[in-house]
């Protein structure tokens, strides 16, 4: 998901804030918990997004279900509902998150995959990242999407190396309808 303008500029703001009170890895966490949750619900992403509920049932509800994070993560949500941009609390998480990893020089490998990864694989992709990068600090992000078929497609900042079946087998289609 790219990030508006507006997201990055928040989670900027949030992320000094934190670091000036020596709490950015606990808001990280926060984060990633908003994010995560963000993205497994659809229906809070479409409450969200919803301009029938009112913004102080929205503030309301997401106060409640963030009730365990950070006075750093609660004062965000309203400052977001205050301007009407509660809608982007999803990519300001996801923007905090980037943010803070690209200042702890870890870097994050995502990783696409036809079924879930293996303990073996996974330490097999996290040595190939960190041979690519010449990074010690990588995490990885594994994503299922069945339409790959088999094999993975492995996105590194701005690398990407695809060995899925579903991309070979492409291959060979436009070879065979060129010839």
């Amino acid at each position: 998901m790219k990030s508006t303008k507006a997201a990055i500029r928040y989670a900027k703001a949030v992320l000094d804030q934190a670091r000036e009170a020596k709490v950015a890895d606990t808001v990280f966490g926060d984060m990633h918990l908003v994010s995560e949750t963000l993205n497994e619900s659809k229906e809070l992403r479409s409450a969200l997004q919803s301009p029938v509920i009112k913004a102080s049932d929205k503030k309301a509800a997401l106060l409640e279900i963030f009730a365990s994070t950070s006075d750093h993560t609660r004062n965000l949500i309203s400052v977001l509902v205050d301007n009407q941009r509660i809608a982007s609390l999803g990519e300001v998480a996801t923007s905090y998150v980037r943010l803070h990893n690209e200042a702890k020089g870890v870097k994050v490998a995502n990783v696409i995959t036809a079924v879930p990864l293996t303990a073996e694989i996974e330490n097999q992709v996290l040595a190939k990242v960190k041979e690519l990068t010449g990074s010690n600090t990588v995490t990885l992000e594994n994503t299922i999407d069945e339409s790959i078929i088999g094999g993975f497609i492995l996105r590194v900042g701005d690398l990407q190396y695809n060995a899925s079946i579903a991309n070979n087998l492409n291959k060979l289609k436009r070879e065979f309808t060129i010839n």
